[in-house]
């Protein structure tokens, strides 16, 4: 348990600068809500002790889960991924590539959200209600036109269909269009970027740590395949 003040001097930028500093000095086992309060001297102040008269909550857990979670935690999916077959991986690729491209939303960044919402298990429901390989929630699946959420080829194409929407409404901004997709577009436009929602953070780092490793692994193949075709050349 801790609580941070800022003093006046620092203003508004002052404020978002502790506001980080408290999320990174904040245990992350403790995952908790951060109180916000500003007192008649303009000092602000930051706790996670829970509410108090007068106070504001500016960083929450956050809705949803961060990850597919294996297990039978509170926290944890209601039907867990349980396909550990390494071959999972490739069997969905047509489904990916057909998506992507119909899209126009990078094949590393379908994968990196397929790979964090279910681990590529078309079985996962989540404790909120999300299903599939993209974990649609009801409303979303029928805004998407999604006939049968547990078919996997229909449950990719919702889901990239729901980044495209995102990407269009963020104007190519990455880092919204994958924060919309956690926590909704309307918490993203709320709070002018990535909402203090621990799980949303946690979750947007996670996604985008995936998709720079498997945009990496491509221009690796990519370059091999060149390599390859340049010595066939010459031969």
């Amino acid at each position: 348990m801790m609580t941070f003040r800022v003093g006046a001097g620092w203003g508004v930028a002052g404020g978002r600068l502790s506001l980080l500093l408290v999320l990174v000095l904040l245990p992350t086992a403790a995952a908790a809500d951060i109180w916000s309060y500003t007192d008649s001297n303009g000092v602000i102040h930051f706790t996670n002790l829970g509410p108090r008269k007068g106070w504001k909550r500016v960083y929450k857990t956050g809705p949803g889960k961060a990850a597919a979670v294996r297990g039978t935690c509170k926290g944890c999916d209601v039907v867990p991924p349980s396909d550990r077959s390494p071959d999972r991986f490739a069997r969905y690729s047509d489904h990916i590539r057909e998506a992507a491209g119909l899209y126009q939303i990078p094949e590393a960044l379908v994968r990196a959200v397929i790979r964090c919402e279910s681990d590529y298990d078309p079985h996962v429901v989540s404790r909120a209600g999300a299903r599939g390989m993209m974990q649609l929630m009801p409303s979303v699946e029928r805004d998407m036109r999604v006939g049968d959420i547990w078919d996997p080829r229909q449950n990719i194409l919702g889901g990239t269909r729901l980044l495209r929407v995102l990407a269009n409404r963020f104007g190519g901004d990455l880092v919204r269009t994958i924060a919309g997709y956690h926590a909704g577009a309307g918490a993203v436009e709320r709070y002018g970027g990535v909402p203090p929602y621990e799980t949303t953070q946690v979750y947007l780092k996670l996604v985008l740590r995936e998709y720079y490793e498997l945009q990496a692994k491509e221009a690796r193949e990519s370059a091999k395949g060149r390599q390859e075709t340049g010595a066939r050349a010459e031969r």
